[in-house]
């Protein structure tokens, strides 16, 4: 493509060409592998304190500028996207004006010349008077091809036949599920969003967090989790864990469905994956720990170490630093909070800490005395837990009062649909592009003596061998129908 003359032609011109290179095509390429690799190497969306202890404080500040630890959400990365979307479809746009002349020509022309000189050929004679074999020949190929001509010579007459100009289209089918991946990518990477909730049995939530950012999205529906199963193996770690959950539309019932890990809820394109679970504190205990505005005495912490798998019993106050155990660095319990809320669920009385590992920088948490494995969701070195030893007694004595929570991954992703319309396209366009060729016949008998000489050539513009055996097919039933 070109436009006229001018400064904004010439800069457009240029454009149009750096664009339209496959060369530019194989830059982005390269670099979309690059750092796909990198994004293999370096773990994404982990905790701070993780990324501190593998790279270093150097490091880990000069990844964080470059989006190191979420490539595939990083600006950079969803240009370069971008750019090649912009380089495929300026591409296909460039190479299908030819294309097009060749599907939809005016006027269908074929040269004589070019097909006589084909080295795949065959000829043979016949007895069968000329009008006969023209009949003959011409109905066989008007049914084998959508696209047959018939032209008398002065010794005789030519046929030329053709099937499958569209086919040359299957390359672009293959671009536009390209760009339709590509797309359905990028929608999913700005308007999608990936969260996480817990919900206690019986309660019900229209809040979640989203992971990246920490903020709190509401929801146009509440989500109820009516029951939670847990089902262990002889040897104590779970086999199986099932929540029961019921969305709820102006507070009444619109859908309800059982979930396990891989079988998520799906709701206005949102879906709920079962990802954690908990259990929470008798409701005697809550109750205790709710109406009390008074910071505790003592508490009694539980540190569980998430390489060792050691658990480790420490008593400490409010104000006060201690040693965690195996050189993880310290803990400080700063806060007490009677009442206080995580993704718009109250989750009773809290405790605030800092921890301070021994590389990085200081960390705040929140310890729920109702949910003793809150914690877990921090996916830290070292899991951190409240335990109240009158309260553990009472629910040892009453285990009919433990309740559990679930935790569930939340997701939305409206390019989805884009992604599976490019596979399907992707399918299609592949099975054309291989399987599927422009194909072109031609016939020429000519008086030779007493017989009638037939030649006969053909040519493909994909599949030259497959197209060798459709001669010899079509030769043997010309030979057969020319007696």
């Amino acid at each position: 493509m070109s436009f006229k003359n001018g400064p904004v032609a010439e800069y457009l011109n240029n454009f149009w060409k750096l664009f339209a290179s496959i060369q530019l095509t194989g830059v982005i390429l390269f670099s979309l592998a690059i750092f796909s690799a990198v994004g293999t190497f370096i773990p994404q969306n982990k905790d701070v304190e993780q990324y501190l202890r593998a790279f270093g404080d150097f490091l880990f500040r000069l990844f964080a500028v470059l989006d190191l630890f979420d490539i595939y959400h990083a600006w950079w990365f969803q240009m370069l996207l971008i750019l090649l979307v912009v380089n495929i479809i300026v591409c296909s746009i460039d190479r299908l004006r030819a294309t097009w002349k060749i599907i939809f020509p005016k006027e269908r022309h074929f040269s004589t010349t070019r097909f006589r000189k084909l080295k795949n050929n065959i000829q043979f004679d016949s007895s069968t008077a000329s009008d006969d074999l023209k009949s003959t020949f011409s109905n066989l190929l008007s049914k084998s091809f959508g696209y047959m001509k018939l032209e008398d010579t002065p010794n005789g007459f030519l046929i030329f036949a053709e099937k499958g100009r569209w086919t040359r289209l299957g390359v672009y089918a293959v671009h536009l599920s390209v760009i339709l991946s590509l797309l359905g990518g990028l929608i999913g990477s700005f308007f999608g969003f990936e969260g996480f909730v817990t919900i206690p049995e019986g309660e019900s939530i229209d809040r979640i967090q989203i992971l990246k950012t920490g903020e709190t999205r509401k929801l146009d529906f509440a989500v109820r989790c009516d029951d939670f199963n847990l089902t262990l193996y002889p040897n104590g770690t779970p086999k199986e864990f099932r929540s029961t959950l019921t969305i709820l539309e102006n507070g009444k019932s619109a859908l309800n469905k059982d979930i396990i890990v891989n079988d998520p809820l799906r709701y206005k394109k949102i879906s709920f994956f079962q990802s954690s679970y908990g259990e929470m504190a008798p409701e005697s205990m809550q109750a205790k720990t709710t109406v009390s505005k008074e910071p505790p005495s003592k508490v009694v912490l539980n540190l569980t170490s998430n390489e060792s798998n050691m658990s480790y019993q420490r008593e400490t106050v409010i104000g006060k630093s201690l040693n965690l155990p195996e050189g993880l660095g310290k803990l400080e319990l700063t806060e007490y909070k009677a009442n206080s809320k995580f993704g718009g669920q109250d989750i009773g009385p809290v405790i605030i800490a800092v921890i301070k590992p021994a590389a990085g920088e200081p960390k705040e948490i929140v310890l729920p005395l109702n949910f003793p494995n809150f914690d877990k969701m921090r996916q830290g070195k070292i899991f951190i837990s409240v335990i109240d030893q009158e309260t553990d007694s009472k629910a040892s004595d009453s285990p009919e009062q433990m309740r559990y929570f679930t935790g569930l991954q939340v997701t939305y992703d409206p390019g989805v649909w884009v992604v599976y319309i490019g596979f399907i396209m992707m399918i299609i366009g592949c099975y054309i592009a291989f399987f599927t060729s422009h194909q072109q016949v031609f016939i020429e008998i000519s008086v030779k003596g007493n017989k009638q000489h037939v030649f006969l050539s053909g040519i493909s513009n994909k599949d030259k061998i497959g197209m060798k055996r459709k001669i010899s097919k079509l030769t043997e039933r010309l030979t057969k129908l020319a007696g």
